[in-house]
């Protein structure tokens, strides 16, 4: 854990970097699933993720939430744009959740060529593992990273030798209690309450249907695999050799199978092997839904909320975490996902069995207590969080229910209509 109580760690310690991927999908005027091929090819920071019409926004790292979120919406902007200048017109679908899908054909696997056709193996791989349909589902991952000037003064608080060791061990352990801990990402940025008819039952376009989750994405209909991963958080090393016995023994097909709302991920190319040998960049979480009332799909206070969690978790000590813990850890995930936060259940590491709502509020609770000198800016993130698990109509999941309830595929459609606009007409 950081040394919080040094003056000049505890300056430091909402110095970091952020870096954002949006996942979102090509949709026609009527709000079929396009397939027409990549209108970016060349853009090293909008690429392509499961199937060839869904977009994935990687912003370059920055040093500030604002900066992030400023990032992403430009991005953004950059795709509205250019769906409206095709010669057929599309837009860019604002929910996690897709529009109506006729069957799995209509769901185009992106296509690589030449030295990267491996790619498109991979995804038919998945596609027949775990069903097109649920590859659809999008959402937002937050990178961040402690700043350099931050974990060196640390560092010379340790009496450790090797910075690169002790940087590997901040970081596997704060994988470790963001496990534990990350289910309140989930249950404050929960924003796909709808779905069209379609993706429960074939051939039923344009009904609206509520299958009581917040996050059908982060839910157990959601981005799971078929077991119950746990880890070895003992060293990098460990951590990684954990992910690969995975593979090893025939579970995964490749690291990147892994689907765990926590990663941590070495710098550059997403290698577990690099991670391995070279070390820990960055923390990736995972489970942040589209936000449809925001521009740029995220808000940006919880953002601010991730990094002072993510801190938190630095800086507090560290607890037992056991194999029954790991996996109880996968279930908190899943129940933070549910649309009634009062009627499922949160068991935190020592035991405790609380509602996810009084949970929350004993996180932020403790969040209040360690930032109780830091500027008002940081209370008013906490305030507008805690809001969420005292009133429900503060969840966006509750205010989309509310907003789309009625029609979610039209409803849908005139705010992507709208967001072009904006868009658009921003200069």
């Amino acid at each position: 854990m950081f040394h919080v109580d040094n003056d000049t760690v505890r300056e430091l310690l909402l110095k970091g970097s952020f870096g954002l991927e949006k996942e979102s999908l090509r949709v026609t005027p009527d709000g079929r699933m396009a397939h027409t091929p990549n209108p970016f090819p060349n853009n090293e920071h909008i690429v392509r993720d499961f199937c060839e019409n869904q977009t994935e926004i990687n912003t370059p790292p920055v040093s500030s939430a604002e900066a992030a979120v400023e990032s992403l919406w430009e991005y953004t902007r950059t795709i509205h744009k250019t769906l409206a200048a095709l010669p057929e017109r599309e837009l860019l679908w604002p929910f996690s959740n897709p529009p109506y899908i006729h069957n799995e054909a209509d769901i185009p696997v992106a296509q690589f060529a030449g030295g990267r056709a491996s790619k498109t193996s991979y995804r038919e791989y998945l596609s027949d593992r775990y069903g097109r349909y649920k590859m659809t589902l999008s959402g937002i991952h937050v990178n961040y990273s402690f700043a350099e000037e931050l974990l060196k003064a640390d560092f010379a608080l340790t009496g450790e030798n090797s910075f690169q060791g002790y940087k590997n061990g901040v970081y596997v352990t704060l994988a470790e209690r963001a496990a534990a801990y990350g289910w309140i990402m989930t249950a404050i940025t929960a924003a796909s309450p709808l779905m069209d008819s379609s993706y429960v039952e074939k051939g039923r376009v344009g009904g609206t249907t509520f299958n009581g989750m917040a996050s059908t994405r982060c839910s157990e209909l959601g981005y799971w695999n078929y077991f119950t991963p746990f880890f070895d958080y003992s060293s990098i090393q460990a951590y990684a050799d954990s992910i690969l016995r995975y593979v090893s023994d025939g579970l995964l097909a490749a690291p990147t199978e892994l689907y765990y709302p926590i990663r941590l991920k070495p710098k550059g190319r997403n290698d577990l092997r690099r991670l391995h040998d070279d070390g820990v960049d960055h923390i990736e979480l995972r489970m942040v839904d589209l936000n449809p009332l925001e521009p740029a799909g995220i808000n940006l206070k919880d953002l601010q909320f991730a990094q002072l969690l993510l801190v938190w978790l630095a800086g507090t000590p560290r607890q037992s975490f056991n194999v029954r813990d790991q996996v109880q850890a996968a279930q908190n995930f899943k129940n933070a996902a549910h649309y009634d936060l009062k009627t499922v259940k949160i068991v935190v590491p020592d035991g405790e069995v609380y509602s996810v709502a009084d949970a929350g509020h004993k996180v932020i609770g403790f969040m209040r207590a360690f930032y109780a000198d830091f500027p008002q800016a940081v209370i008013d993130v906490l305030d507008f969080e805690e809001e969420k698990f005292t009133d429900p109509e503060k969840r966006y999941a509750w205010q989309i229910r509310h907003q789309f309830g009625e029609d979610f595929l039209g409803r849908a459609l005139a705010l992507a209509e709208a967001r072009q606009r904006e868009a658009v007409s921003d200069v």
